[in-house]
């Protein structure tokens, strides 16, 4: 047998961390994938290196309360940029904890983040121009879920 030694793996490249406000839930109920709820998106900000932005008040974050430990996570919205483009944000996710902590965070209460796995997969699409390349790149996300707001620290797979 011959000893394989374990690939590097890929480096990740800060983008921006997007601080997106949300409004209340709307509770659709109880459902054979779990409890449906939609979370409107309101407005945020968007704040890297080179890409910064609004985050419009268009969008929701659609949830799946899989079980008491796991929400599944598709968030659909748009951001315009500093220099007025607009791109297209679909970020599917996961947000995993004890059940009491994930009570708390449905209930709009605080838990500290290092308590909760909170990780997704966003895709921005833009128009041909500046912000084009983002298409064609695979992004990793961490989540923080605070009182009115989601906070993700967004990275480039290089």
């Amino acid at each position: 047998m011959t000893d394989l030694l374990a690939p590097a793996p890929p480096g990740l490249s800060f983008l921006a961390t997007f601080v997106v406000q949300v409004a209340d839930p709307v509770e659709i109920g109880s459902t054979p994938e779990g409890t449906r709820r939609i979370i409107p998106i309101v407005g945020g900000r968007v704040e890297g290196p080179e890409l910064r932005g609004t985050v419009l008040p268009v969008g929701a974050d659609f949830q799946v309360l899989s079980s008491a430990t796991l929400t599944e996570l598709e968030a659909k919205y748009a951001i315009e940029t500093d220099d007025g483009d607009r791109i297209y944000v679909t970020n599917f996710g996961l947000r995993s904890g004890t059940p009491e902590d994930i009570a708390r965070l449905v209930a709009g209460e605080p838990v500290p983040p290092e308590r909760i796995y909170f990780r997704g997969t966003p895709r921005l699409t833009a128009a041909e121009g500046r912000w084009s390349w983002l298409r064609s790149r695979i992004l990793v996300g961490t989540g923080e879920r605070l009182p009115g707001e989601v906070r993700l620290t967004v990275f480039v797979v290089d």
